[in-house]
């Protein structure tokens, strides 16, 4: 078995940690693997940290001929059974570099929109009917939407992301107390997420004055940087809700406000699965979660989580109260919560569903099996 890797993303999100952990995995288990990605990004850099052999091809937006050409002559020499894409981007490249090539294109897909959002002339049916062989969804809601928009359903596996269950276990959060000014009265309500649309962090903002009245110490942060940190900072002010509520930016720490916060919220509009809402599971954090995307999936209403309608601030609002107003309630479905991540959701189950389809694509008889 001989996979290439390929990841397009000159930044670090979540999609790059998945393929990372992906590839550990992989090599732990003497698979040969490697990776292609941008040259100096932080994909580069920790994949070749942690031992993966990379090639770093400078990629130019999708249609980029050298790249795809310089991709090639790796899929040639190396003969690899499966070209497997982790971005939009790579997907078509992958197809550019394998035109010709016995070699079975897999794409993951993580986001929850249709294909169709924003392509001119729906050109991007022709994109994901033709140019790749088979997908994996990192929810069932994903495989939904793929589906609906014309791809075949046999064509597309289902496989959860997975997060390290101890990755936040050693995180110390006490110092934090001092630095914001908490009182032990004051329950802590944190979110996790890029400050972008469809993360839906203005309906959580506008959620917070009505959660207010009625548990007046609440203290709400939003842990995080993006392009409506501005907007949203804003729309703060403007609610008269600055004292309550913290824009900490980026910060490396993010594991100790986990470890202080009574309640985690998740308020996407659109999401593929949530990692930082499994992350806050795995540490046994109560959650309040929007219905979208994949997100139902993992927290089911009143049993390892509330659910609540997305953007919707009002419902936001009252699931937050309810938790916050019944500990007992709400602790006892985030260790309900806290069991199905860690059987469901792990980095060892994420890895070894990859394997399984891996091990399907290249079996006897199949259309991706070797000559």
């Amino acid at each position: 078995m001989k996979i290439l890797h390929i990841n397009t993303e000159r930044t670090w999100r979540g999609g790059e940690q998945q393929t990372l952990y992906l590839l550990e995995a992989l090599i732990e288990r003497r698979i040969k693997c490697h990776l292609v990605c941008q040259p100096g990004s932080p994909m580069e850099e920790r994949a070749v940290a942690a031992g993966v052999e990379v090639f770093p091809i400078a990629m130019r937006g999708e249609v980029d001929l050298p790249a795809s050409l310089r991709i090639r002559k790796l899929v040639t020499r190396h003969g690899y059974g499966i070209v497997h894409s982790h971005t939009s981007h790579a997907h078509t490249l992958a197809y550019l570099a394998t035109l010709g090539c016995r070699t079975c294109r897999l794409v993951t897909r993580r986001v929850d929109f249709t294909i169709f959002r924003n392509r001119f002339l729906r050109l991007n049916g022709i994109k994901y009917r033709y140019m790749a062989d088979y997908y994996i969804a990192i929810s069932q809601k994903i495989k939904t939407v793929m589906v609906t928009d014309g791809i075949a359903a046999n064509r597309i596996f289902v496989v959860h992301s997975g997060i390290d269950l101890s990755r936040f276990s050693p995180a110390a959060g006490e110092y934090l107390i001092p630095e914001f000014d908490l009182r032990p009265e004051e329950p802590v309500v944190i979110n996790v997420a890029h400050m972008a649309g469809h993360k839906g962090q203005q309906f959580l903002v506008r959620a917070i004055p009505h959660v207010l009245k009625e548990i007046p110490g609440a203290r709400f942060f939003i842990i995080g940087e993006g392009e409506l940190m501005a907007e949203l900072q804003a729309l703060s002010d403007s609610l008269g809700i600055k004292q309550a509520l913290t824009f900490t930016g980026f910060r490396k720490d993010v594991g100790a406000f986990y470890k202080i916060a009574d309640l985690f919220v998740m308020s996407s509009l659109q999401e593929g699965l949530g990692t930082a809402m499994l992350d806050a599971l795995a540490l046994g954090k109560p959650v309040v979660a929007t219905n979208a995307g994949g997100i139902p999936e993992v927290i089911k209403d009143g049993e390892t989580g509330r659910l609540v309608e997305a953007a919707n601030p009002q419902a936001l609002a009252k699931g937050i109260i309810a938790m916050l107003g019944h500990k007992d309630q709400a602790q006892a479905m985030a260790q309900r919560g806290q069991a199905v991540v860690k059987e469901q959701f792990s980095i060892e189950a994420m890895v070894e569903n990859n394997l399984a389809v891996y091990r399907q694509l290249l079996a006897p008889g199949t259309r991706c099996s070797p000559a």
